[in-house]
C-alpha cells in the first residue's frame, strides 16, 4: 500500500480488518457489502451511503445497499437508466473509472440530504482491462474529509468490488451448472425430457410398479405424416410441428405423469396408475386440435401397454407399445391403438 493509503491508526486497522472478514466470510453479497458501506461511513464519519451495481445487460445502476437514507430517496433513485449516456455523477464514475468529489450532494438523488459527496468506483481488472462493476457513494454533512482519509477509503471500494465479483462468478457458475443439468436431461429442440431421462424413469416406474403391485401404462405417439410435413415445409415445419406437439403433450398429462421425446417424430408417455388409457387419449385429441401448419393437420398415432399384463420390463412394454402405435398409424392415424396379437 502506497504511504498516501497508509491508515492512520490503530482503529483504522480494525475498520479493514472487518471489512476484510466481511468480504472472506459473508456468504450473502447484500450483507457483505452492507457492511463494507457501513464500515466505509464509520471510518469516514459520512452521514449517508450507498452502493450501486452496473447490470450491463439493462444499462442501469441498480441500488444494492443505503445506508442513513430515507425510503423517499431510496425509490426516487433505485435505478439510473441509460448508464452508458447518463450525465448523472454515478454514471459518469462508471465510465470514467475514477473517484469523484462532489461539492454538493444534491446532485446525487439518493444522497439529496447531505453537503457534499464522494463517489467511488468498484473496479476489477480482468485480462488487463479495468471493469467498473458498481459505485460506492458517501454523503457528509459540511465538507468532504482531507484527501488523505479519502485515499484511505478507497481499499473498502476495492474489498466490495471483490464482493460484487465473486457473488457475479458464483451466479454465474450456478446458473452454468442448471444450465448444463437441463441440458443433459431435456430435449433441446421441444424442452421435454431426453432419451436419457426417459429410460431411467421408466426403468424406476416398472420396478415401482412391480413391487407395489400397482398398474403402470406407457403410450407411444408418432407424429402422423411427419415426412410429408418436412418435405412441403422444410426443418423449420418439421421443428415448429414437434414443439407445438410437445407443447400439447406437456400441458395435457397429470403431475404424476413423465412425458418425453423419444425419437424424431416420437413421444413417449409414461402414466402410473390404471388410467394411461384416458390420458394417451386426452394427448391424442389434445393435438388434433392445434391449427394447421402449412396447411397441413397436425395429429398423432398412438400405441399402449400395460404392466403387467404387455410386459414387465422396459423393453418389453416398448415393444408392445410400438407395434400397437402401428396398427393405429395403419388404421388412419388420430387414433389410440392397445395390445394387438398375431
Amino acid at each position: 500500500m502506497s504511504s498516501e493509503k497508509r491508515l492512520p491508526d490503530r482503529s483504522a486497522v480494525d475498520l479493514f480488518g472487518a471489512a476484510a472478514a466481511a468480504v472472506a466470510r459473508g456468504d450473502d453479497l447484500d450483507d457483505s457489502i452492507a457492511q463494507l458501506l457501513g464500515l466505509a461511513a464509520e471510518y469516514l464519519a459520512a452521514v449517508s451511503g450507498s452502493i450501486y451495481i452496473v447490470d450491463p445487460d439493462r444499462d442501469t445502476l441498480e441500488l444494492a445497499v443505503a445506508h442513513g437514507v430515507d425510503a423517499d430517496a431510496m425509490k426516487s433513485a433505485a435505478s439510473i437508466e441509460r448508464l452508458s449516456e447518463s450525465q448523472d455523477p454515478l454514471a459518469v464514475v462508471i465510465r470514467g473509472r475514477t473517484p469523484l468529489s462532489v461539492d454538493d450532494a444534491a446532485h446525487v438523488a439518493v444522497l439529496r440530504g447531505a453537503g457534499a459527496a464522494q463517489l467511488l468506483p468498484l473496479v476489477v481488472r480482468r485480462e488487463g482491462i479495468e471493469i467498473a462493476l458498481g459505485v460506492l457513494a458517501l454523503g457528509f454533512a459540511g465538507s468532504l474529509p482531507a484527501p488523505e482519509k479519502l485515499a484511505a477509503a478507497e481499499p473498502l471500494a476495492d474489498l466490495a468490488a471483490v464482493a460484487v465479483e465473486r457473488a457475479l462468478a458464483l451466479s454465474l457458475g450456478s446458473e452454468r451448472a442448471e444450465w448444463f443439468d437441463r441440458l443433459a436431461h431435456t430435449d433441446p429442440l421441444t424442452g421435454l425430457a431426453n432419451r436419457r431421462t426417459l429410460d431411467r424413469m421408466l426403468e424406476l416406474e416398472v420396478a415401482r410398479a412391480g413391487r407395489q403391485g400397482v398398474p403402470l401404462n406407457i403410450a407411444l405417439l408418432e407424429v402422423d405424416r411427419f415426412s410429408d410435413i418436412q418435405k412441403a415445409g422444410g426443418n423449420a415445419a418439421a421443428d415448429e410441428t414437434l414443439r407445438r406437439v410437445a407443447q400439447v403433450l406437456a400441458e395435457s398429462v397429470r403431475l404424476m405423469d413423465t412425458v418425453a421425446r423419444f425419437g424424431n417424430d416420437q413421444f413417449l408417455l409414461v402414466a402410473p396408475g390404471p388410467e394411461g388409457l384416458i390420458v394417451a387419449e386426452r394427448l391424442v385429441r389434445g393435438v388434433a386440435a392445434l391449427p394447421s401448419i402449412d396447411g397441413r393437420p397436425v395429429s398423432v398415432s398412438a400405441g399402449i401397454a400395460g404392466f403387467p399384463l404387455d410386459g414387465r420390463t422396459p423393453g418389453e412394454l416398448l415393444a408392445v407399445a410400438e407395434k400397437a402405435m402401428h396398427t393405429a398409424r395403419q388404421a388412419g392415424g388420430d387414433r389410440v391403438a392397445t395390445q394387438v396379437t398375431d
